[in-house]
């Protein structure tokens, strides 16, 4: 059947990129492990300049242990710079934002003592976001009275913007490795020419030093 005059039917090409926000936009699930006695486990992340990074962590005390949780929580950069720190961390939140794309680390550091006996291992959970996750939509959508919808949408937009601005990054770094690798090209090339050139001078000068010696010897002409 013809399409009425005035209601466009819609495609499902328009939907793709929606399905690829709602999927990407899904909620991200804690990390958990287990931390030995006398033991440092760190976890890394690359996020991008001016991003704001939560978190939330919880370090359980070993079963059968009357002591409690005992560990240390640090979160560093890859200049050494430390961005959070909790010496006998239990349970907490903390954010921070971002001043460069860099590699940051989360380590926490057991104190537990390591007896004759098997110690029980720490449950760590941590649940770290950022970008986009990490915003509170529930306290914008008070100061700001959206409505739910509002609300969404506003989610949705500033998804689709950290996608604008990872696929723009990704961009940038593949011409900074494209100009690298030209780079590299054109020294190999050059650096090539040079050692065939040196190849030829000490080749021709082999032929007139040999050519001497043996005239010298009177063995030629």
């Amino acid at each position: 059947p013809l399409p009425l005059p005035g209601r466009p039917r819609l495609g499902r090409a328009p939907l793709l990129p929606l399905l690829l926000l709602l999927l990407l936009a899904g909620p991200t699930r804690p990390i958990s492990f287990q931390l030995p006695g006398k033991a440092r486990k760190c976890l890394r992340e690359e996020i991008h300049r001016d991003t704001l990074v939560t978190g939330e962590y919880e370090i359980g005390a070993p079963p059968g242990s009357s002591t409690g949780p005992s560990a240390n929580l640090k979160i560093t950069d890859s200049a050494g710079h430390i961005l959070y720190a909790k010496e006998d961390a239990t349970k907490g939140k903390f954010a921070f934002t971002t001043e460069d794309y860099d590699m940051f680390e989360a380590c926490f550091e057991s104190k537990l003592p390591v007896g004759t006996g098997r110690m029980p291992d720490q449950l760590v959970t941590l649940d770290m976001k950022h970008g986009v996750e990490a915003k509170n939509y529930e306290e914008i959508a008070k100061v700001e009275k959206l409505k739910p919808l509002e609300v969404e949408l506003r989610r949705l937009e500033d998804l689709s913007e950290s996608i604008v601005n990872d696929f723009a990054y990704m961009k940038k770094r593949e011409e900074e490795m494209r100009d690298t690798n030209e780079s590299t090209n054109t020294r190999v090339l050059y650096f090539s020419i040079f050692s065939m050139c040196c190849l030829i001078g000490l080749a021709t000068w082999q032929v007139f030093y040999l050519r001497r010696f043996f005239k010298a010897k009177k063995l030629i002409e």
